[in-house]
């Protein structure tokens, strides 16, 4: 798995490579420039064939010294480079003050105009350029100043429809590397700059999937500065949930019968509610779980069992049929939620399903029968401390926004609050909390998916940038999901490792199929991605 970095995770990595001796800030700081110029020459290789224009605004920090490396290379390149200081030369790390002093030995270092009655800054003119923002970087601790805000508001409003390029150095200016939200002051007002390009170093932070921080940071672009297998310096606690890449065997079928591969059991709803269950069953089917059966109530089976063909059908008129089916020991893996309902009854069946006699340990995998609690069954358990309490290892629960502010009413509000100082309160610390509180996997659902167990281990499957797919905001897809990850849990996943290929599986058949997109195609496109990753 692709392992993500906190603000201070990096600085460590960075300090550890120091002090060891093998590298210096200097050097480091020559490679970041060097890393920006090849990252604007591979997106614009226009620019690379003669001289242009440059601006870059740099802060007094090691992000504006590395702001001032790029200016120096843009410089010896040919072109006309302008560059604009925040603050002042002695506020200057060491190394960040020698690569100033470079620069002044080369060209002017200009004070930017904060007067927010000046017109528009000197340096957004109707030339076409490159806007360069080194600003502040991944170490920002509090929203930008309001003058500072005032001033580079004109460089937004101008961007690439002027003309401009706009280049951020390891996160856009004003946003948070931790949270991807903008640092706002006690007015609820935000500076974070929108760049068309950032490009970072080393590892991807977190705050660049989450959040406001795809949209801020335009397309994000990874350089290395030669900290290769320095990452041991730091343990990473957040990782892309992308490991299928990796070791895509864990989805074959080599050997063994129908049961060897799980027997998942779907909760239907009432008659003229059903689909939802369908769906979720069909996506439990296609990934690989051997059996799959549709407890429905006896007013949906007609429907149901026009519908269905390779899925079994059981008649479920409540809790104690669902208790008597579920004797069935073969059955491993048990979604209710989609298209349920949320009454007395719905609620009975939800506590059958929680009270399963067999032991339900707390553990990182998780032994015995697992469950898929979504759609309503989370709004139950909203209403029902009794059955929250009841909450196991083996659980995941799969909430959108809406349904986790109903199950964790507090965490929802804090993660909503003005983000005024960094680190910020992130949707990685929300989930991480919520799955604590929960004593189960929680995956919080959104183009930033979260998903993290009880003991912090936390993934994001994030649907932004060049994997960003829109068209995954249908009806049903999410009822998909939930059948992904429970026939992986019939498989034999835990509920962590279901959760994380469950979501990413989702996006890449939404990504297989494209616009148009409609939740009956997802479990249609599993075979495509299946033979994409070679099984």
């Amino acid at each position: 798995m692709t392992a993500l970095l906190t603000a201070a995770q990096m600085r460590a990595i960075e300090k550890a490579a120091i002090d060891r001796g093998e590298v210096t800030g200097l050097e480091l700081m020559e490679r970041a420039g060097c890393g920006v110029i090849e990252a604007v020459f591979e997106e614009w290789p226009e620019l690379r064939t003669t001289s242009h224009r440059a601006v870059v605004l740099c802060g007094p920090g090691n992000n504006g010294g590395d702001g001032f490396v790029v200016a120096r290379l843009l410089k010896d390149w040919g072109w006309a480079v302008e560059v604009f200081l925040y603050g002042t030369p002695e506020q200057m790390p060491p190394d960040a003050r020698v690569n100033y002093e470079r620069w002044v030995a080369m060209g002017e270092v200009k004070k930017i105009p904060l007067d927010p009655f000046a017109g528009r800054p000197p340096f957004m003119n109707n030339e076409h350029g490159l806007f360069v923002d080194a600003l502040f970087g991944i170490g920002l601790s509090r929203c930008l100043s309001p003058d500072l805000v005032g001033a580079l508001s004109m460089m937004d409003h101008g961007g690439t429809t002027a003309g401009w390029r706009r280049v951020a150095l390891d996160v856009p200016s004003g946003l948070c590397a931790d949270s991807g939200r903008p640092l706002k002051d006690g007015a609820g007002r935000s500076g974070a700059i929108r760049a068309d390009l950032t490009v970072t170093f080393h590892g991807m932070k977190i705050g660049h999937l989450l959040s406001e921080g795809p949209h801020q940071c335009g397309k994000i672009v990874l350089r290395d500065i030669g900290l290769h297998g320095k990452r041991g310096d730091v343990q990473a606690s957040v990782s892309m949930s992308d490991y299928i890449t990796h070791d895509p065997s864990i989805v074959q079928k080599a050997e063994g019968h129908k049961f060897s591969h799980g027997h998942a059991l779907i909760e239907s709803g009432d008659h003229g509610r059903s689909g939802a269950a369908r769906l979720a069953a069909r996506g439990a089917l296609r990934i690989g779980a051997g059996v799959v059966t549709l407890a429905s109530p006896p007013a949906a089976m007609a429907e149901n069992a026009a519908r269905l063909d390779a899925i079994m059908l059981r008649e479920v008129a409540g809790a104690e049929d669902l208790a008597r089916v579920l004797a069935d020991t073969r059955i491993n893996a048990l979604c209710l939620g989609p298209g349920m309902g949320t009454g007395p009854a719905q609620a009975d069946l939800v506590a059958v399903a929680l009270g399963d006699p067999r032991p339900q340990p707390l553990s990182s995998e998780g032994e015995g029968r697992r469950l898929v609690l979504d759609a309503d069954a989370l709004t139950i358990l909203s209403q029902r401390p009794d059955l929250f309490a009841a909450l196991h290892g083996n659980c995941v629960l799969t909430p959108h926004a809406g349904e986790f502010a109903r199950l964790f009413p507090d965490i929802a509000a804090k993660l909503a609050a003005p983000a005024t100082k960094g680190p910020a309160y992130s949707k990685v610390d929300a989930t991480r909390e919520a799955a604590a509180r929960a004593r189960c996997v929680v995956l919080f659902k959104g183009p930033d998916t979260v998903i993290a167990d009880p003991f912090g281990r936390c993934a994001i499957n994030a649907a932004v940038y060049d994997r960003a797919a829109p068209w995954l905001a249908t009806a049903g897809s999410g009822d998909v999901l939930a059948g992904f990850i429970t026939g992986l849990l019939a498989r034999g996943f835990s509920p962590f490792d279901a959760a994380c290929t469950g979501a990413w599986v989702h996006v890449e058949c939404a990504r297989s199929f494209g616009p148009g997109l409609i939740a009956e195609d997802l479990p249609e496109e599993l075979p495509s991605v299946f033979r994409s990753l070679g099984l």
